[in-house]
């Protein structure tokens, strides 16, 4: 049975290319991108599903007074559309606890950084403040807390003499277009087992 996936966007949508592109070469396993939401009209990445001729849904947050009422919001969208696994896509809203127990063990998260360090809106900024030399990226199961969950796949990348946010962050984002849709292919195709906090991968990274 295929599993049906929803993107969740906020921005111009280059993770979500990355997973609207595997998904249409047949790179996800047994599963598509079916829909993509977002929180804000006109941005990119509404543009970006609309031309993979995907369902494009602006759901507007306005009419909802709170966070509770607007994550019901969306999981009543995407209850509609059978959605089986949540991916959050640069989606810049905390979902409700009710949003997670809907999904509860079906979303999925990137996140710019290798948690548990630099969690939050501006992980780049905050990695480069802090002078690391090593950043990189996670994607992870999505809980109550944010860029929380248990871990299923990072990847680091080295901050390089010169760096500034704009710079890291695009080389960050390049190693994420390979490494989300990897992710969502073990998760998607049974590879993945949670035991509390620990994610177990029976399927290297890569794997086919």
């Amino acid at each position: 049975m295929t599993t049906r996936i929803a993107i969740l966007a906020s921005g111009a949508g280059t993770n979500a290319r990355a997973l609207l592109d595997a998904s249409s070469r047949g790179e996800l396993g047994d599963a598509r991108v079916v829909a993509l939401l977002a929180d804000k009209a006109g941005c990119g990445a509404l543009a970006v599903a609309d031309r993979a001729g995907v369902e494009a849904l602006f759901v507007d947050p306005g009419p909802h007074a709170g966070r509770a009422a607007y994550s019901d919001a969306l999981v009543a969208a995407l209850q509609e559309r059978d959605v089986d696994l949540v991916c959050l896509s640069g989606f810049m809203r905390i979902l409700s606890p009710g949003f997670i127990t809907a999904f509860e063990g079906r979303i999925l998260n990137i996140h710019p950084a290798l948690l548990p360090a630099f969690p939050g809106a501006h992980a780049v900024r905050d990695a480069l403040a802090w002078g690391v030399k090593v950043a990189g990226t996670t994607v992870h199961f999505a809980d109550e807390a944010v860029d929380h969950g248990p871990i299923v796949a990072q990847e680091s990348v080295p901050v390089l003499p010169g760096d500034d946010e704009e710079t890291l962050h695009k080389r960050i984002k390049a190693v994420e277009h390979r490494l989300y849709p990897e992710a969502v292919r073990l998760v998607v195709s049974g590879h993945t087992r949670v035991r509390g906090r620990r994610v177990e991968v029976t399927s290297p990274v890569g794997a086919r």
